[in-house]
């Protein structure tokens, strides 16, 4: 390319910037943004008000290297929570983004129920931050499926929606159809953690003919929320049952014991 010919390519690509940049400026101005959590205006790019943002419980390290739970202290690396210890899950390891608790619970029912579709790319950035270390080793990316009922009911399966939002942040394959939830099952919100075992048990399979996606892979699994492990751990022993040689697990927000947030 000539150097007039670049000069000018600069120029252009310069103005539709300025432009595209004006625009959205005139649109916060008769349209502002709102905050994803509680609806106050907001100006510029952000998704979350800073009072909002200040009552997330991100989850950083110190924390168990199975589960994921923080710990309020540091045990050294790769320590083990005893409740990992006593009953080892299906997975080989967890992660989340945010403790969840009331907050973090609104901005997840705002995406699921609320049809906030726009405050993904966001949420996918933070699992990403908390999910480095799973990415890295992941093949493939599957996220936790809806049964044809529930998503007819809400029109889109959040997990998939983060799935694909991650995979296109860290370039790693995602198969958003890969699991199937095989029957209807009941609502596991206020159900105890054997009656979500129950509830989930064996429903959960590939699609015909995809056995080898997984195959001697290293699966990370998505979904918005580990309360206690039950579906998520349905999940894996299917894909290891399948050949899958382990299954990671990468979610938005997870229940800390002793945090006191129903779900």
């Amino acid at each position: 390319m000539a150097p007039q010919s670049a000069g000018f390519d600069q120029i252009r690509h310069g103005a539709q910037w300025h432009i595209r940049r004006g625009v959205r400026q005139v649109a916060d101005l008769l349209l502002p943004p709102r905050c994803i959590s509680c609806s106050a205006p907001l100006w510029g790019e952000a998704q979350v008000c800073g009072a909002c943002w200040g009552r997330l419980q991100f989850i950083d390290a110190p924390l168990c290297d199975v589960s994921g739970v923080p710990f309020p202290f540091d045990q050294g690396e790769g320590a083990i929570s005893v409740a990992a210890m006593v009953r080892a899950p299906a997975y080989s390891r967890a992660r989340a983004a945010l403790v969840y608790e009331g907050m973090s619970g609104r901005l997840i029912s705002r995406l699921k129920y609320g049809d906030r579709l726009e405050a993904v790319p966001l949420f996918s950035r933070w699992m990403v931050r908390s999910g480095r270390e799973l990415l890295n080793d992941a093949d493939i990316i599957v996220p936790v499926p809806l049964h044809i009922t529930r998503l007819f009911q809400r029109r889109f399966n959040q997990s998939a929606e983060l799935a694909r939002a991650i995979g296109g942040l860290s370039g790693a394959t995602v198969a958003p159809d890969l699991l199937l939830r095989t029957k209807a099952t009941q609502a596991q919100v206020g159900l105890s953690a054997s009656a979500r075992r129950r509830n989930v048990a064996g429903v959960f399979a590939l699609t015909p003919g995809n056995g080898g996606k997984v195959r001697k892979k290293r699966v990370l699994l998505i979904d918005d929320v580990v309360t206690t492990g039950a579906t998520v751990e349905a999940c894996a022993r299917a894909l290891i049952a399948e050949g899958a040689v382990a299954v990671d697990v990468l979610t938005l927000a997870r229940v800390v014991p002793g945090e006191g947030a129903p779900i």
